[in-house]
């Protein structure tokens, strides 16, 4: 099967051109060069002290282990170890090699050179530039989206936004109510579990009885409706807010599947979201 052609496009933030890398049904990257104009005249040395910032590294590193099975853990071990030190350096060409990492891509010629990085990923670093810059690269990056003119597998794009934009609060929960004594595996077995409370509360399934129900279809989140990932995005605040008061898990999935049946009552007749959604219901609204 051929390769899918690769399309770039591009909105503006803050007078900044930021140019956003489409590969048909494949995730949008945005650059990250474009937006560190924002923070530096050295776009290059903006990337590289963001990421060798902790909290960057640990971020990346959940990233990359909820997304990319061929992700190397025990050099992403190694790098958050070091991170936050005086004599930690990290670019993003070292963080691609080393680890194997996808969310972050590197792009070399005349035209199109520079960082890109996954929109969750993306968001972030905008997030570090400032938390008010971030809210002005998300409404350009929506409004890109939303053009008829530049619909690159719109209905996906919009509801995938929707649900990144509590993703961080999420995993930072988890990652800070982890118990110390815990090893890499049961780490990363953690925050799949509680990636899965929360695909338990909306679709009624986790991410691998999805999978095994609809091989070939990609994966549960990508194929559920803007209604179903708008109440997950607000369900990732929530049970962020549990976790650190130490709800046990079966307490959480039970209120939260609550929230999601009121949530869904009350948007799937929401003309706002009837209007951007593609108005059919997704496989996963029967449960």
């Amino acid at each position: 099967m051929a390769a899918k052609k690769e399309i770039q496009d591009s909105f503006s933030v803050k007078g900044i051109d930021v140019r956003v890398i489409s590969k048909g049904d494949d995730n949008d990257y945005i650059s990250l060069t474009d937006l560190a104009k924002y923070k530096s005249e050295d776009p290059s040395d903006a990337i590289k002290n963001w990421m060798r910032n902790r909290n960057t590294i640990e971020f990346l590193g959940v990233w990359e282990t909820l997304n990319n099975p061929d992700f190397k853990p025990v050099e992403f071990d190694g790098f958050k170890k070091e991170a936050g030190l005086n004599s930690f350096i990290m670019t993003p060409t070292k963080w691609i090699k080393s680890t194997n990492a996808v969310g972050i891509r590197t792009k070399r010629g005349r035209y199109g050179s520079g960082t890109f990085a996954h929109v969750d990923i993306a968001l972030d670093f905008a997030t570090w530039i400032s938390p008010e810059f971030r809210l002005y690269v998300f409404q350009e990056y929506r409004r890109l989206k939303s053009d008829e003119s530049s619909r690159i597998n719109l209905d996906w794009n919009e509801k995938r936004l929707f649900a990144a934009i509590n993703y961080r609060l999420h995993t930072d929960a988890v990652k800070d109510t982890m118990p110390p004594q815990l090893g890499k595996n049961d780490r990363r077995l953690r925050y799949a579990q509680e990636g899965d409370i929360l695909n338990l509360a909306v679709f009624g399934m986790t991410a691998k009885q999805w999978r095994d129900a609809h091989p070939g279809e990609g994966n549960l989140r990508d194929n559920a409706s803007l209604a179903q990932n708008l109440v997950l995005s607000n369900l990732e605040s929530m049970n962020a807010i549990m976790l650190r008061k130490g709800i046990s898990q079966r307490e959480r999935l039970l209120e939260l599947n609550e929230i999601a049946r009121q949530q869904m009552a009350s948007l799937t007749n929401n003309p706002t979201v009837k209007r951007l959604g593609d108005g059919n219901e997704s496989k996963q609204n029967e449960n």
